[in-house]
């Protein structure tokens, strides 16, 4: 027996059987179509929504916490219940102090201000940082440098303005080395910086000025007061493993109640990030669903016309058992429509998914960071394998059922 591969009149007559009834033939492989290309799209795009996802997040340390203040829930040494407080630059001194496993730590202010640059006034945030700051929440650094220990300690009147900001006030112009007043101060600008992230802590650094801590503790006269602290812990600790050792270090410096649990709030970001991951293997799990829903829809209906394509030839069967066609040949036979109509509906499945991958990679793509919606050559291998091994396992029982025909029975058959 020829190999029906390289056999001319196989081919032949494979296309003469699928091409018979073309709507049948066409609405099967557009269901084998429509599964490989729904599974290539899910598979591929999986990785691409999630780069989507993380990008809310680029820049932030996922081993991080906030903490900030509340209000007290109990009375303590004659102050009442209710009260408002003020964390301190001393509690923050006293956490590096004390709380070693701490990997990077910075006091955060914040202020409305009006900045004015010759004829140009904008009203808008300025934030007071320490060094650490970009080591918590790295920054897009555009032109220039961010604040640094040498600002912090000398209390230097510098500032990094906002890529939106310089933008609108200074254009394509450069801004570094510039006097620019905030409130009435005059800083000269060290830096253009932004944020990949959307998380915002009292606005975006694209849209807000950037001071040494001190500087702001002394330009609003606030003394040694402090809005709230952010840390990240080092490698091999959680930010939770610390909460409880961070309070009562904050609280013995403070008239809180040792059982007060409401007055310093502590928000480990970690926390959230776990349950962003959670999130993405339940993604995953509900991709690989709905996909191999889609492809096992085809698989049926490409077992449906074999099938169909049996019973109709059921008599042709019988004939060529007649003239002495093996079993194997008949076999061979029927598979090979199955494993052709299979091929060629996958392969122009998984090239429409690639194309529309494309397309929506390219329409995502922000400050050249391009998601990555794209279907590898093994995965799409895999799929292709996939469907064609389950598109011949739809096609062994119709090859079966018409090798066990027997040519009396057949040509009898009506």
């Amino acid at each position: 027996m020829k190999n029906p591969i390289f056999d001319i009149d196989s081919w032949k007559e494979i296309t003469a059987t699928l091409s018979r009834n073309k709507t049948r033939t066409f609405l099967t492989a557009f269901g084998i179509f429509w599964g490989t290309a729904m599974l290539s799209m899910l598979w591929g795009g999986a990785q691409g929504l999630q780069d989507i996802l993380r990008r809310n997040f680029a820049g932030l340390s996922t081993n991080m916490a906030f903490v900030f203040t509340g209000r007290t829930s109990m009375p303590y040494k004659g102050y009442a219940k209710g009260m408002s407080w003020s964390l301190t630059q001393t509690d923050i001194n006293n956490l590096r102090t004390r709380v070693p496993e701490i990997d990077a730590m910075s006091g955060v202010s914040n202020r409305s201000t009006t900045a004015v640059y010759g004829k140009h006034s904008k009203a808008t945030n300025v934030q007071g940082v320490e060094e650490q700051f970009p080591r918590i929440f790295a920054p897009v650094i555009y032109e220039g440098r961010f604040i640094n220990d040498s600002d912090e300690r000398n209390m230097k009147k510098v500032c990094v303005i906002g890529k939106a900001i310089s933008d609108e006030i200074f254009g394509s112009e450069s801004p570094i080395g510039k006097f620019i007043a905030l409130d009435n101060i005059y800083y000269r600008i060290v830096g253009v910086a932004g944020q990949l992230s959307e998380v915002q802590i009292n606005g975006k650094i694209d849209e807000m000025f950037t001071i040494p801590l001190s500087t702001l503790r002394q330009a609003y006269n606030t003394g040694q007061d402090i809005d709230q602290i952010m840390l990240t812990a080092k490698p091999g600790h959680r930010p939770n493993e610390l909460k409880q050792r961070v309070q009562r270090i904050i609280r013995a410096s403070h008239p809180i109640h040792p059982d007060d649990m409401q007055a310093i709030e502590y928000w480990d970001v970690s926390e959230e990030f776990e349950t962003v991951d959670n999130m993405f293997t339940g993604v995953d799990i509900l991709v690989l669903f709905v996909g191999f829903s889609s492809l096992l829809a085809g698989i049926i209906g490409v077992g449906n016309i074999m099938w169909i394509i049996v019973k109709e030839r059921t008599q042709e069967i019988g004939v060529r058992r007649a003239l002495g066609a093996k079993p194997r040949d008949i076999i061979v036979q029927i598979l090979s429509e199955s494993v052709v109509l299979t091929t060629i509906a996958g392969i122009a499945g998984i090239c429409l998914a690639v194309v529309i991958l494309s397309a929506v990679a390219s329409g995502t793509t922000v400050n050249g960071d391009v998601p990555r919606f794209q279907l590898s050559f093994p995965h799409a291998m895999i799929i292709l394998v996939t469907f064609l091994t389950l598109g011949t396992a739809a096609g062994i029982i119709p090859a079966v059922k018409a090798m066990r025909i027997k040519p009396i029975e057949a040509l009898n058959d009506k």
